[in-house]
Parts: structure tokens; sequence; C-alpha cells
């Protein structure tokens, strides 16, 4: 549960003063459970010209795994590793010529398609605001993609391709979390933003929490929302995707 961000800037300068509201190191962990649905297309680009075919993945059950430490040192920023697994399969067919990894697909008898892009945010942040009403932080967040997009043709005997890339991709990170007063519950937005040139990414997700256990030892936290993954690369090792994933998750966050 993190951050609504708005400019690097405000991250640096805002740091000195706010690094952390917290007077003892805070721990979280936490895992989630993403049940994703996905759409859009992928290709090859070649002689800076795209080639992309738009496939029907199937619904599936994907993995997030976290962990933040919060500390009261000025200037120094906190710290969250974020593990998110992002797999999907499904079909497809060609009109004309789809050209990916080096084959040309000109079947009509469809192709089958495996796409992981399972990725690992690590992100820095500053606590701009923590109070028992309102937590607003602010960041950066270096993605790591090591993605794979696999394609084989239906037809006898099939062509096959394989393409992987792996890299940093610098986004905008910010959260918002809302408390409700003796309630235990509370509303959160978090996400990861991106918009360069032709490329256009975000990890955003909204919901509700309600910690259920809250003592001095430990709390627990229970969350439902939304999360929307948006992969738009006009041209990243030759690849180019415009890949939208979404769908409703639930969570479980453990405070030290």
């Amino acid at each position: 549960m993190k951050k609504l961000t708005t400019a690097l800037a405000i991250a640096a300068c805002l740091g000195a003063g706010n690094a952390s509201a917290d007077t003892l190191l805070g721990v979280y962990a936490g895992v989630q459970s993403w049940n994703m649905d996905a759409e859009g297309d992928f290709g090859s680009v070649i002689n800076g010209v795209a080639s992309t075919a738009t496939f029907d993945f199937e619904e599936q059950r994907q993995t997030s795994f976290y962990a933040a430490l919060e500390h009261p040192v000025p200037l120094l920023p906190n710290i969250k590793i974020v593990r998110n697994q992002l797999e999907t399969n499904g079909g497809g067919t060609v009109t004309g010529t789809f050209e990916f990894g080096g084959i040309d697909f000109t079947t009509t008898a469809g192709l089958q398609t495996e796409v992981d892009l399972t990725n690992t945010d690590y992100i820095l942040y500053y606590e701009i605001l923590d109070n028992d009403l309102v937590t607003v932080d602010v960041g950066i967040n270096a993605k790591h993609i090591d993605g794979s997009l696999y394609v084989v043709s239906n037809e006898d005997p099939p062509q096959s391709a394989n393409e992987t890339f792996d890299g940093y991709v610098p986004m905008l990170y910010g959260n918002v979390e809302v408390g409700l007063p003796f309630t235990g519950l509370g509303l959160f937005a978090e996400g990861s933003f991106l918009s360069v040139g032709d490329h256009s990414l975000h990890d955003f997700q909204a919901g509700i929490a309600y910690t259920f256990i809250d003592n001095l030892a430990v709390d627990l936290t229970v969350q439902a929302g939304f999360r929307s993954v948006k992969l738009e690369l006009d041209d990243i090792d030759d690849i180019s995707t415009n890949l939208d994933f979404s769908g409703a998750f639930v969570g479980l966050e453990v405070h030290f």
C-alpha cells in the first residue's frame, strides 16, 4: 500500500525533512493473488516498422510478493521490493504476414502464444505525509522486466519463434492511504507510471484494506481491490508490445 506520484523532484526536495514519520524501524511483507485478464498484441520491429498479431489470452491467476523497510533516518529513502508474476497464454490468427523472431507466419490455421513478463520492482520512496488519517509517499521505481514471448503455428509441421528481452524501466511511484477512524478500514491507491515518446507503462492498484489485528507486536491487514498493468512499448530490443492486464485481487499484509 503506497504512492500517488507527481514528479521526481518532489521526492528529492521534500525528502530532506520528511524521510519517515516512523520513530522505529517498520517492516512490511505481503502477498497478493490476482485474477488477471489480458488483451492486446505484440510483434517484432523490422526496419523501424512493427509487425504485430492480436491474441485472445486466457484468464490467469497471478501472485505478487513484496517487502518494505521504513526507517527514521533523514534523507535516506525507504525501500520496497515487489516480485510480480505476469504469465499468460492464448491463441490468434494471421491475416497477411506476421513476422516474429525471424519467422514469417503466414498460416491461416492460427497461432498459439506463451507470454512471460514476470518483473521485479525496486522502489525508493519518501513519506511526505504520515498521520492517523492520511499517508502519502512519492519516489521512483526501477522495474526490471525479464520477458519472453513465444509463438508457434498450428500447421504441420509447426513453425515457432521465441524472443526475449531484459531491461530496467525507470518509473515514477506514488501511494496514498486514507484511514477511516475507529473502523480498522482504509482506502489505498498505489502506482508506478511512465510516459515517454511512444512508450507508455503503468502498474496501478486501488482498493480497500481492513486491519483485523493491531497491537504493538504486529499488524495484520487484508486487502481487496483492482489492479491494472499496461505495457505499451514501441521498440525495445526490436520488440513492440501493446498489452493490458487487469483484474481483481486479494492480499494479506503483515507489519512488524
